[in-house]
């Protein structure tokens, strides 16, 4: 295409992100860019947000996996798919409840004050007062969203999708109630899911306590624990079976030093005979491991807490207590008693806590709502090992197969009033339905007053945001979903569920083939400090994505961010990185600006015989570049792609061409060159688009005069084939010039002083066309009649050694030479001694490949012809 420059807008003086981005993004979403078409035949492609909490904002790791699918989408996009890139958020029901009550709380009230139906309405209200956050963080950054398409996990639609999913689940024998082990939440008086559980180190104390007899000839045993208070729920005391100390013991019982019941002596296999004494007190309704033991052995499984962790319906003098005030009181009742084995000391481990309230978790026994899942979970790992869903990167695998093929039933409810309560009704007489999103309870009918685990809803988000249950245009367009970007630390939380709904209501979308709900599965690792350190709010190391939109723009955070990704692998980002790519932005601004300054345009190249070696050298690398950034944009490996695009952009393009193009635009070649600027510049900033939207925006319009970058053709392969021989005498060139810029760099010239010089074999080298660019790059000067060589520097090019004669007189530190030449001699006698060294060991020659031998041979030949050529430079230079 031609373009006139009338046609082009201009580029403002400098590039300052903050004064454009916003302006720019708003243009895309006024012009209908992210909005998705079901009805449009173009391939589709698809991707659903990992929902965010409506109550928080996005930190660094959203803007990593933002900016990851972003860059899909746009790309995508410009190679002519019907994208859809689906916002929304999660409910976050304990963040948000807990959040509410706090404020009410601050208010001297509290939600049973306002009762039900009044706190949701509030929490509805806090909702539509902070929900609009996230979203305007995701238009800074630059999201290609579809902003028509906008979802929550507790609007109509979803919660019809949920209570739908509920329903068959529960009709299909996969849904269940019973008492079980769980995480609770004291504060929240709820179960929370093990993700919500963080485990940190701290300090108790491991007391010993003695069961049975205080006198040692009698009947005794003594037990170590760290949560004294759970001895009112023990129900057991096990050994190993063969434990030779305990053998008389097992099968009679010991009196309970509080209780009137005794507790007997059991064996099991779990118990180590080697830690401590050998025995273990047995609490089935406090402790993971107990509960699996009490479950194996038929104990008795008294809870002994209640919904706020204090100790309650146990019948002694620590009912009421707090559990805290009761491991103290319990412990000083068994010291009065005589039953405190030795000193109690101070014991380090580790203990979870509540992510949200800060507290100890409780393991607790509690009538819950569980899903069966092995049924679920075996179909979520076939689909994988089938090929229907591809993880990439596939090392990770092993941890995918770790968590399906070893998954434990999952408890779905929470005590809690803000979420999707259970669609679970009882009658007067105790009867049980589950009511479907079309149906309504009988008269009489109580329903369940437990809402759903926040990962049921999310688990349906890949479908029930695109309209599922019903046929809608949308899921037979963009359904399954291209792809799932998202970290691998919550593969097991969010993905598996995922995996085992979309597998499971497989049979709901027709004969269509979506056995899952996304295609692939792109796994990106953790976004960590400069020092490698995973970013955290107590470490005060956290990095806030905003800040560096501020500061640098969102492409310098954009950039930072792709250069680094790498499948499965953490990236370390610091000030620096931001700074970095920054400078990169406007290093691709000024040449972009040079360029057009210089006549840059888009059209149609001349015949590669009309463009000189430069030309066709950068138009052939940029085809490799363009070949590799797509491959790694292909294969999820952006940190390649960014790198290749860096490298030449700022190594080639900038660095080498832009220079050349100065030669060539001043000895008559300026049409061609202006082609050849705007050719280039077109696709690279079409390449470097995804990534980095809001500055390729602006300078390709200017290039181009096109309507927008983001809806331009993906650049596809050259039908030029690359000139490698143009290629390699540039190369050949750039080592010329590179190796006398470092002459002049040790003998201490000045970047723009210019000396006179000699080129020998320049014709041979076949670089006679280059002999202008050569001159001007390296600063020389052609020599006159009375031209005298002071220094030569040899280089090696392809087609041999190369000689550069250059008249220093004056101008050169004699002494800085000699020595920078001596220090090349050592450096090639050391090379020559150690390659003669292995060349006269006959053990090393009797043992090692013909190959090896044959290149240090060559390595040796080298080195003397090195140390040749550099005892005649040094025997050349003036005597000082």
């Amino acid at each position: 295409m031609t373009e006139t420059a009338a046609t082009r807008p201009d580029l403002p003086a400098t590039w300052e992100p903050g004064e454009y981005e916003s302006d720019l993004y708003q243009q895309w979403v006024d012009a209908g860019y992210f909005t998705a078409d079901a009805a449009s035949d173009k391939p589709a492609f698809s991707i659903v947000i990992p929902p965010p909490n409506v109550n928080g904002s996005l930190h660094m790791g959203h803007a990593f996996e933002h900016v990851l699918m972003d860059a899909l989408s746009r790309r995508r996009r410009m190679q002519g798919y019907e994208v859809l890139w689906l916002p929304g958020m999660d409910h976050a029901a304990i963040a948000m409840q807990a959040m509410v009550e706090k404020q009410l709380v601050a208010d001297g009230s509290s939600r049973h004050d306002l009762g039900r139906d009044k706190f949701i309405e509030r929490v509805w209200q806090a909702k539509e007062e902070i929900g609009g956050t996230i979203g305007e963080q995701m238009r800074r950054l630059g999201d290609s969203v579809d902003w028509s398409r906008e979802r929550f996990t507790m609007d109509e639609g979803l919660s019809r999708a949920v209570q739908t999913v509920f329903k068959k689940m529960y009709d299909d024998g996969l849904i269940y109630r019973a008492e079980r082990l769980v995480n609770w939440s004291p504060t929240l008086r709820t179960a929370i899911s093990d993700i919500e559980v963080k485990y940190q180190e701290v300090d108790g104390e491991l007391v010993s306590f003695r069961y049975g007899s205080l006198d040692d000839a009698q009947p005794h045993i003594v037990v170590a624990t760290t949560r004294l208070e759970t001895m009112l729920g023990d129900t057991a005391i096990a050994v190993h079976p063969d434990d030779e100390r305990y053998r008389d013991l097992v099968g009679t019982s010991l009196e309970h030093p509080f209780l009137d019941r005794r507790i007997p002596v059991i064996a099991d296999d779990y118990v180590d005979p080697e830690f401590g004494s050998g025995a273990v007190k047995i609490t089935p309704a406090h402790d993971p491991n107990d509960f699996a033991m009490g479950q194996r052995h038929d104990l008795p499984m008294p809870t002994i807490m209640d919904a706020t962790g204090t100790i309650a319906d146990t019948g002694t003098q620590f009912d009421g207590l707090d559990r805290f005030e009761a491991r103290k009181a319990v412990r000083e009742a068994l010291a009065e008693q005589g039953r405190i084995v030795k000193e109690v000391r101070p014991y380090r481990h580790s203990v979870g806590h509540s992510e949200r309230t800060g507290e100890p978790i409780e393991p607790r026994l509690s009538l819950q709502w569980w899903v069966k899942v092995d049924t679920l979970a075996k179909a979520a790992g076939d689909a994988v090992r089938n090929g229907d869903t591809v993880v990439h990167p596939k090392s990770l695998e092993p941890r995918w197969f770790g968590w399906v093929d070893d998954m434990h039933d999952w408890c779905i409810s929470r005590q809690l009033w803000w979420g999707h309560r259970i669609p679970i009704w009882y009658g007067p007489d105790g009867e049980e339905i589950c009511v479907g999103p079309d149906e309504q309870a009988p008269e009489g009918y109580v329903q369940d007053t437990d809402v759903l685990d926040t990962w049921f809803s999310s688990g349906l988000w890949p479908f029930s945001t695109m309209g599922w249950p019903d046929d809608t245009a949308d899921l037979r367009k963009f359904y399954p979903t291209s792809v799932l970007v998202t970290g691998y630390d919550i593969l097991f939380f969010w993905v598996a569920r995922m995996m085992m709904f979309g597998t499971y209501v497989a049979d709901t979308f027709g004969d269509r083939d979506t056995p899952v709900p996304f295609r692939d599965l792109f796994l990106h690792g953790l976004v960590r400090d400069e020092r490698g350190q995973k970013m955290s709010k107590s470490k005060g190391n956290g990095i806030d994505p905003l800040d560096w939109v501020q500061n640098y723009g969102a492409d310098a955070l954009r950039f930072t961010l792709a250069r680094g990704a790498r499948p499965g692998a953490d990236l370390s980002v610091g000030e620096s990185n931001a700074q970095d790519s920054r400078n990169f932005a406007t290093k691709l601004f000024n040449a972009t600006k040079f360029a057009l300054m210089n006549g840059a345009r888009v059209d149609e190249l001349p015949s590669p015989s009309e463009l000189t070696d430069a030309d066709r050298w950068i138009l052939g690398r940029l085809e490799e570049v363009r070949a590799e950034a797509d491959s790694g944009l292909e294969s999820y490996e952006f940190g390649k792609a960014c790198e290749a695009l860096y490298h030449f952009a700022w190594d080639e393009f900038c660095d080498w061409y832009l220079e050349i193009a100065k030669v060539q635009i001043a000895s008559g070649a300026a049409d061609s060159t202006a082609i050849v600027l705007g050719v280039v510049l077109d696709k690279l900033l079409r390449l470097l688009h995804p990534v980095i939207p809001f500055v390729t925006e602006t300078l390709w319009r200017s290039v181009t005069g096109g309507e927008s970058v983001t809806i331009a053709q993906w650049p596809t392969p050259d039908a030029e084939p690359v000139d490698a021989a143009a290629a390699g005498r540039i190369t050949d060139m750039q080592r010329l010039v590179t190796e006398i810029r470092r002459f002049r760099s040790d003998q201490g010239l000045k970047p723009g002083q210019r000396v006179s010089a000699r080129i020998v074999g320049l014709d041979a080298a076949g670089l006679a066309e280059q002999a202008a660019v050569i001159d001007a790059l390296a600063k020389l000067n052609q020599p006159d009649e009375a031209f005298t060589a002071t220094a030569t520097v040899e280089v090696a090019l392809s087609s041999g050694v190369t000689e550069v004669q250059i008249d220093t007189s004056g101008k050169v530190d004699v002494a800085a030479e000699r020595k920078r030449l001596e220090k090349d001699l050592a450096a090639a006698r050391k090379e020559q001694a150690g390659c003669e060294g292995k060349l006269g060991n006959e053990q090393f020659l009797s043992k090692a490949p013909d190959a090896v031998v044959d290149k240090i041979r060559t390595r040796l030949a080298v080195a003397i012809a090195d140390v040749e050529r550099i005892e005649r430079l040094l025997d050349g230079l003036p005597v000082a």
